[in-house]
C-alpha cells in the first residue's frame, strides 16, 4: 500500500469520532439542538491534546533518531563510517526514482569565533543520515554519500583559507565568509547529486571524486579545525 495513502487512512480513522460528532452537529443544529456542538468541542479538544505529543515525537524522530542515537562524527573519522552508522528514520520516503537501494547523508559546517582563534569544522550526523537497508553492500553508494562529507570538508578548508588571508579580521567579516561558504557548499552538493544522478552516472561520479580529492590535497594545510588569529571586534 502507498505510504501516503496509509498515513491518510490512519489520520482518517483517528479523527473518525470527531467527524461523526461534526455530522451530528450539522444534523442537530438545524433542529435547534446545541448539545452535539458541546460534545464536538470536547472531542476536538481531547483529540488535539492526544495528537500533539504524537506529532512532536514523530517530527523529532524524523529529524534525529534518538531511539538509536550516535553523536556527530568529525571528518578525521571518515574512514570509519559504514552504512551501519546511518541510523536516521524515514517514515514514508521508501525509494528514490523507484530504486530502494538509496541513502542520504547529513553533514554540516560548524564554527566558533574567539578572540585568539577561529574553529571551522565539518560534521557527519549518523542519527540524521538514512539508508534504506543498513546491510546494503554497495560500495559505490557508500562512496557517493561519503563524498558529500568530503565536499563539506572541502568548503570548510576554503573558508579557513579565506579567513587566514584576512589582513584585518573581524567577527563580522569571518561570519560573512562562513555564511557565504555554506551557501556555496549547498549549491555544490546539489550539483554533485544532479550531475552524478545520485551515483548512478559512474563517469561523472569518478570525475567528482578525482576533483574533490585533488582540491582537498591542495588545501591540506587547512585541515586543522583551528586557525590562530587576532580577531578585531
Amino acid at each position: 500500500m502507498n505510504e501516503t495513502l496509509l498515513a491518510f487512512l490512519i489520520v482518517l480513522v483517528y479523527f473518525s469520532p470527531l467527524l461523526y460528532q461534526l455530522f451530528l452537529v450539522i444534523k442537530e443544529y438545524k433542529l435547534g439542538n446545541k448539545k452535539p456542538l458541546k460534545n464536538f468541542r470536547k472531542y476536538l479538544k481531547y483529540s488535539l491534546i492526544i495528537l500533539f505529543p504524537i506529532v512532536v515525537v514523530f517530527l523529532t524522530l524524523s529529524h534525529t533518531n534518538y531511539l538509536n542515537y550516535e553523536k556527530p562524527m568529525t571528518y578525521d573519522k571518515i574512514d570509519q563510517i559504514t552504512f551501519e552508522n546511518f541510523r536516521g528514520l524515514e517514515f514514508f520516503k521508501k525509494s528514490l526514482y523507484g530504486n530502494k537501494h538509496f541513502a542520504y547523508i547529513v553533514t554540516s559546517i560548524d564554527s566558533k569565533i574567539d578572540d585568539k582563534e577561529v574553529t571551522v569544522q565539518s560534521y557527519f550526523y549518523p542519527s540524521r543520515s538514512y539508508v534504506y537497508n543498513s546491510h546494503v553492500s554497495s560500495k559505490e553508494l557508500l562512496s557517493h554519500e561519503l563524498y558529500h562529507f568530503k565536499i563539506t570538508e572541502l568548503f570548510v578548508r576554503k573558508a579557513k583559507k579565506e579567513i587566514a588571508a584576512l589582513n584585518e579580521p573581524s567577527k563580522e567579516r569571518i561570519k560573512s565568509i562562513i555564511e557565504r561558504i555554506i551557501i556555496e557548499k549547498n549549491k555544490y552538493q546539489a550539483k554533485y547529486d544532479y550531475d552524478t544522478f545520485h551515483s548512478y552516472v559512474f563517469s561523472e561520479q569518478k570525475k567528482y571524486e578525482k576533483r574533490v580529492d585533488s582540491l582537498l590535497n591542495l588545501l591540506s594545510k587547512f585541515k586543522n579545525p583551528k586557525i590562530q588569529i587576532n580577531v578585531k571586534n
